[in-house]
């Protein structure tokens, strides 16, 4: 499965850990859009293009992992959610942080952060038990892949998010 990998990847750390995870989905046979990696083959840093590869793999992606992790998770981690629900792509939330955070509204598939991430979630995976290894969290993360509906250029053309309703619904 093409999959597009979301998460913060500003500190060295940040970046080891989404390359480890990264590693571990391709070897069971996934290949992965790595922002962090994806950059490394442009000349600049130059925000238009850095936007256009990510916004275009993410475009090719037929899944989403998406790493939330944070009392408030990363802001273009967010967006690409946005976007990625809004083209039809299942989004596999991956949450590894025991800090607490969110909405915590009834019905809320993940209290632990805003509603609107949590909701456009297709599968959760929400390991924060500080004791979890890489590893389980690979397979967990796995598991979740593997749980998902096949695609089809239909669902991904459409989302069902239920009939407009309010002051800018069509009329």
């Amino acid at each position: 499965m093409r999959l597009y990998f979301a998460g913060p990847l500003f500190t060295q750390a940040e970046r080891a850990w989404n390359a480890l995870v990264a590693r571990q989905l391709e070897s069971a046979g996934h290949e992965v859009f790595l922002p962090q990696d994806e950059v490394k083959a442009i000349a600049t840093l130059d925000a238009d293009r850095i936007f256009q590869i990510d916004v275009n793999g993410l475009r090719g992606a037929e899944a989403m992992v998406a790493v939330l992790d944070g009392a408030d998770p990363d802001s273009g981690t967010s967006f690409e959610c946005g976007l990625a629900y809004a083209l039809g792509i299942p989004i596999v939330v991956v949450r590894s942080d025991f800090r607490g955070g969110g909405d915590c509204l009834p019905g809320q598939s993940l209290a632990t952060v805003n509603l609107m991430l949590s909701q456009a979630a297709a599968a959760i995976v929400n390991l924060p038990d500080p004791r979890v290894t890489l590893e389980t969290l690979a397979t967990e993360i796995l598991a979740a892949l593997n749980s998902l509906p096949p695609q089809t250029p239909e669902s991904q053309s459409t989302r069902l998010i239920g009939p407009a309703t309010g002051r800018f619904s069509p009329d």
